[in-house]
């Protein structure tokens, strides 16, 4: 089922990007193509494939849990560009 126009206008409208009706057009298209692809693998049987196995082997350690030592809060905060007490200070992200 191919999006439409209006679908990848809402679409960029939520992710606050402004398109053009070129990029519309093309997104449109793109996109389309992207969602049939992902139906297409939805549709695959599995039931009789093998479990991916990972490179690791089973026992195998993701951390080896041993904590090192670590920075104390002023060397932690001693190359900040802004500070506020004993945390990071950063400009906002999102206008809320």
């Amino acid at each position: 089922m191919p999006l439409t126009k209006k679908e990848i206008s809402d679409i960029a409208r939520l992710a606050r990007l402004q398109l053009s009706e070129a990029e519309l057009t093309l997104f449109s298209s793109q996109l389309s193509d992207i969602l049939e692809y992902a139906d297409r693998l939805s549709q695959v049987d599995l039931a009789q494939a093998d479990e991916i196995a990972g490179i690791l082997p089973d026992n195998a350690p993701l951390r080896d849990d041993i904590p090192g030592s670590s920075l104390s809060l002023e060397q932690s905060l001693g190359n900040a560009a802004s500070t506020e007490g004993r945390q990071f200070k950063v400009p906002p992200v999102l206008d809320v």
